[in-house]
């Protein structure tokens, strides 16, 4: 087991950082989420985000891939664009994971977010259960909910879209 952190080491130490990804490469995690204090360090693999520092950092939201670019040789249905459809100030709230996706922290429990609901950057916006571990998902933007995307209990995978929030101030 790994040893403790004593008060007087620096959470984000490089060589601490190196050990943790070794433990990921070693177990096959996919991500490492610790928090001591205010301080925070997330390590995710396959091409995620590595965020680390005293907040959650904002995230950078890249449009939709638009599917009309890699059209198939035979006709289909006509589809817009994402961006023409929603608009701009449309964003996407992604699975960062996958797992199972919980609306509500329990049966009996009201949704943490539906349709018309206002969110900040800290705002769960649901709970995705990943090899029997629960994970509390931010929103990480402000805006309103639009449209929530997937059902209760449904699995999802990573990056699958999740919520549809309008960015308008």
């Amino acid at each position: 087991m790994a040893e403790p952190i004593k008060k007087t080491e620096e959470v984000f130490d490089v060589d601490r950082i190196r050990k943790l990804i070794e433990l990921m490469k070693e177990h096959d995690l996919a991500e490492i989420d610790l928090r001591q204090s205010a301080q925070r360090i997330r390590l995710c693999r396959g091409g995620q985000v590595v965020q680390s520092g005293a907040a959650p950092a904002q995230p950078i939201y890249a449009p939709a891939p638009s599917f009309a670019q890699q059209a198939p040789s035979a006709p289909a249905a006509p589809a817009a664009p994402a961006a023409e459809v929603d608009g701009p100030h449309i964003v996407l709230i992604k699975s960062p994971m996958v797992g199972t996706f919980y609306s509500r922290p329990n049966p009996n429990a009201k949704n943490f977010v539906e349709a018309g609901s206002d969110v900040a950057p800290d705002s769960v916006v649901c709970i995705i259960e990943a090899m029997k571990v629960f994970n509390e998902i931010p929103a990480e933007i402000r805006g309103k909910i639009v449209s929530v995307l997937v059902k209760n209990e449904e699995t999802v995978d990573f990056g699958k879209p999740l919520f549809k929030v309008d960015t308008r101030g």
